[in-house]
């Protein structure tokens, strides 16, 4: 039997492998940005929102300044900076500087349309049932906070942003650092064991529960196999979340 318990308070969500398939980041959004990161930074590359990321992207390259990265101004600089994100995503780096640059090209591709966001057919039932039940729903994803709310907000399942409490990213922390949880946690203002954090990670899951949190192993169609799964605490489906607690003051399904 699950050792979750009763009545957990806050239920807090991975993304990608979670909520939504791998394939859709892999095949959707991260060509998306290929495709338009040159266009987006000449078009873009004086605005407040890019000068502001140069700082974080040279961080994110190992590099202690703007200055120590780019050579030059104009053209020049835009094509090291679209290298060096290339390479970044090449390399499937989740970093703070790449993440923000991706989600404002993403912005550009949901509110016009062209992306509509992926989701397990079970994961907007269930976040609607368990938000009536007044349980905290929140995400925590290695995408930016702006791409998140993005994401949930042009969805195949229209707007989700109303049934969210909050949105976390690594810029508290790593995921799979405890301390990033215990962060999280200290900001929803609930103690760990009142949390259950879901992921297809099984390190994130490890930190998570270094924390305290109680833990959920997503198991979802593309996500990477996991070896000795416990499987009273691993799902298929959040409607599964039901057989291992009961979700406020009504059933879940």
């Amino acid at each position: 039997m699950s050792n979750l318990t009763p009545s957990p308070k806050c239920i807090l969500l991975d993304v990608e492998g979670t909520t939504s398939s791998i394939s859709f980041v892999y095949d959707v959004m991260f060509p998306y940005v290929r495709e338009n990161l040159a266009p987006f930074l000449a078009n873009n590359w004086n605005s407040d929102s890019v000068q502001g990321c140069l700082p974080l992207l040279a961080n994110d390259i190992g590099k202690d300044s703007v200055d120590e990265w780019l050579d030059a101004d104009g053209p020049t600089a835009q094509q090291q900076v679209a290298t060096a994100v290339t390479k970044l995503m090449d390399d499937d780096v989740k970093a703070t500087g790449l993440k923000q640059l991706q989600g404002m090209i993403w912005k550009d591709g949901f509110e016009s349309g062209q992306m509509t966001a992926h989701l397990f057919d079970d994961v907007a039932d269930c976040m609607r049932k368990w938000h009536a039940d007044g349980i905290e729903i929140r995400i925590y994803s290695s995408g930016s906070i702006a791409a998140q709310k993005l994401f949930f907000g042009h969805c195949v399942a229209g707007n989700l942003l109303p049934l969210i409490s909050g949105h976390y990213d690594t810029t508290i922390g790593s995921k799979k650092e405890s301390a990033s949880y215990v962060a999280i946690a200290d900001d929803i203002g609930l103690p760990p064991s009142e949390i259950i954090f879901i992921s297809d990670v099984p390190a994130e899951l490890d930190a998570a529960r270094s924390a305290g949190m109680q833990v959920i192993l997503s198991i979802r169609p593309g996500n990477k196999p996991v070896e000795n799964i416990d499987a009273d605490s691993a799902i298929r489906d959040f409607s599964e979340v039901e057989a291992m607690c009961s979700l406020g003051p009504s059933k879940l399904i």
